[in-house]
């Protein structure tokens, strides 16, 4: 199902709604981690502020309506993504199973600089681990995102959350490990080119 109806070629990597959910999530998390920044130094939780000339929104008010719109973007195109790798079976056949003595494996030959990348298609067992945390750090950046905006109409996520205050503390947190990820994940990309161009091109 996955083949016929949602990849664009026999040979593709990447299929077509797979890249433009990528590049669209990329551009989301840039306007939100961004905005999000503007929005924290108006309110820091701990004693820095993050540069202005890194910041999105120019102010608080700017910043904001900047955040919201990512917010959509992010969360439209994520709940897209979830679906049709469900529906297609393409999450099964990706991120399972899971084991954690070949996750160990996998990352002591990444970090030794041997792990394999012939297959651009299949994904060892960093990989899978790294993007399933992504999902889940995603779902965690959402509901606590949801607390911090709405903090009156979600009072059960708020209070599985501890409140508002703890709320903005996961929610930078969740931010900084996503922000962790990706600068991983471009330093990954610049040692092994090919998995760009097939983010671009489809294989």
């Amino acid at each position: 199902m996955d083949r016929k109806i949602f990849n664009n070629s026999p040979t593709a990597v990447h299929p077509i709604w797979l890249r433009l959910c990528h590049w669209l999530n990329a551009l989301a998390m840039l306007i939100m981690v961004t905005s999000g920044w503007r929005i924290y130094n108006a309110s820091p939780l701990f004693n820095f502020s993050f540069m202005n000339e890194l910041t999105l929104g120019g102010w608080l008010g700017g910043a904001l309506q900047w955040h919201f719109a990512g917010m959509w973007l992010f969360g439209i195109n994520g709940v897209i993504y979830l679906l049709i790798n469900l529906v297609s079976g393409r999450f099964k056949r990706k991120y399972w199973p899971l084991s954690p003595k070949e996750f160990f494996k996998d990352l002591l030959a990444a970090l030794r600089g041997k792990l394999a990348h012939a297959d651009l298609s299949h994904y060892n067992m960093v990989q899978k681990a790294a993007y399933l945390f992504v999902m889940i750090d995603s779902v965690i950046l959402v509901c606590s995102g949801l607390v911090i905006w709405k903090s009156v109409q979600f009072p059960i996520l708020r209070e599985l959350l501890g409140g508002y205050d703890t709320a903005r503390f996961i929610h930078f947190y969740a931010m900084s490990a996503m922000v962790g990820f990706v600068v991983i994940h471009i330093v990954m990309v610049a040692l092994v080119p090919r998995t760009l161009l097939a983010m671009i091109r489809g294989r």
